[in-house]
């Protein structure tokens, strides 16, 4: 798939779906506390689709011959787990952390983003372990400008993060988005030699997504296909924005402003 630019146009047809994202997420933010369940938070976001007329990008899709369709609209991935959790039964109690991974469609635009969410109060070093990944976030999001490259974005992420003691996810990263969820560029949160690494030119609309273990960086998937924790049993965060790349500073799309 190749790269797409999009037209201002194009990018604000983005950002409706990002804003929606946005604010159903911090709807779900609101509703993250102990004896929740997070069945219960993707079935409060099924309805806020619906009243918005927005469809879900997530529920349904299986990237592979073989993978069984996701059957929730949210991913939540609680403590260990970093990613593609699938809501269920699953109680929230006091000191978790959960990821809400979380997608709409709009007019066939499609939306994406990512926060993670204490669960009432949340051990010192758990708050260190978020507190890093948003930094990190912020600080990959600093590089999307015209002329830098996407591994200019993974470099910072993973410099910023291994500094402060946490381990980058590899298997798992960002990517390019529009008219269909995941399309290039690929974004991942480390540097390789093996990796494409396409100049950044304006109209390019991506999602920047690091996701960060507390612990070692080795991941291992679940029997149901989808979750995926990490090895050690250590903590994991994600946060992520979609941003569109301009002639100057970068856009993020998925904002409340």
């Amino acid at each position: 798939m190749a790269i797409a630019y999009r037209s201002r146009t194009e990018i604000e047809s983005i950002r409706r779906a990002g804003q929606v994202v946005m604010e159903i997420l911090q709807t779900l933010r609101a509703h993250t506390q102990p004896g929740v369940t997070t069945g219960e938070l993707d079935a409060l976001a099924v309805e806020e689709l619906r009243r918005r007329g927005a469809t879900s990008n997530f529920k349904g899709y299986s990237p592979a011959a073989g993978i069984p369709p996701f059957p929730g609209v949210i991913c939540s991935s609680v403590n260990e787990e970093i990613v593609h959790g699938i809501p269920g039964k699953r109680v929230l109690r006091e000191g978790d952390i959960v990821a809400l991974d979380f997608g709409a469609v709009v007019d066939g635009w499609h939306g994406d983003s990512a926060i993670t969410v204490p669960v009432g109060e949340i051990a010192p070093e758990t708050q260190h372990l978020l507190d890093v990944t948003q930094e990190a976030l912020r600080q990959g999001i600093a590089q999307a400008r015209p002329g830098k490259r996407v591994l200019d974005i993974s470099r910072a992420i993973q410099h910023y993060v291994q500094a402060q003691g946490c381990s980058v996810v590899k298997l798992y990263g960002g990517h390019g988005i529009g008219r269909e969820l995941h399309e290039d560029p690929w974004t991942p949160n480390y540097v390789d030699s093996t990796i494409p690494n396409p100049l950044l030119r304006p109209g390019m609309v991506m999602c920047i997504e690091p996701m960060v273990n507390a612990g070692r960086a080795a991941t291992r998937e679940l029997k149901d296909h989808w979750t995926v924790v990490t090895a050690d049993g250590s903590p994991s965060a994600h946060f992520e924005h979609m941003i569109a790349i301009t002639q100057d500073e970068p856009l993020i799309l998925t904002t409340l402003d």
